[in-house]
């Protein structure tokens, strides 16, 4: 959605889409977690630290996903939409039927690159209490003072959950990958 805002023929959407993205990437992701945790509450919007923790990774990763996709769309040559528009198809149609699935194929090694990121991303949730693996690592390093050790260990546990990734995504990238 946030791509087809950023490519929108309709002024409005182009500048909502171009206002989120440059909000959200150029704000650092500790400060957005702070500011979803601590002060939206104070507008009597309450809810727990996992789910501030889903909403504030959705929207940094969405942000940073959208224009990557924007990206992606760009790359497919102008005489593609202007062919199906030729023959009557809408904006989203053109979209949907003709850009996207070339505009993908471009993008697979950069959405691999963000889920990984996301991946990762999560550690930050540990400054609201998020009981994830950087907050359990600190608990374990403040438990048997072994800080070499335990944070060693959380590093290993990244590196399996983002390697398969990476490899996965090398292969989808070899799969859908243009013949030239």
């Amino acid at each position: 959605m946030v791509a087809a805002c950023r490519v929108s023929p309709v002024p409005p959407l182009r500048a909502a889409g171009t206002t989120y993205v440059e909000l959200v990437r150029n704000t650092p992701l500790t400060v957005l977690f702070i500011l979803f945790f601590f002060g939206i509450p104070k507008l009597g919007i309450v809810y727990s630290p996992v789910v501030s923790a889903v909403i504030v990774l959705s929207l940094y990763t969405g942000a940073f996903m959208g224009e990557t996709i924007r990206a992606g769309i760009n790359t497919v040559s102008a005489g593609q939409s202007d062919a199906a528009r030729a023959v009557g198809l809408t904006f989203v149609q053109v979209l949907v039927l003709i850009v996207l699935p070339q505009a993908l194929r471009t993008v697979v090694a950069p959405l691999g690159n963000l889920f990984i990121a996301l991946t990762k991303n999560t550690s930050v949730a540990s400054v609201i209490s998020v009981a994830e693996l950087t907050r359990i690592s600190d608990n374990l390093v403040t438990d048997t003072a072994r800080p070499i050790a335990v944070l060693l260990g959380a590093a290993v546990a990244y590196l399996i959950l983002t390697l398969p990734s990476g490899a996965l995504f090398a292969f989808i990238e070899r799969r859908v990958a243009v013949k030239r």
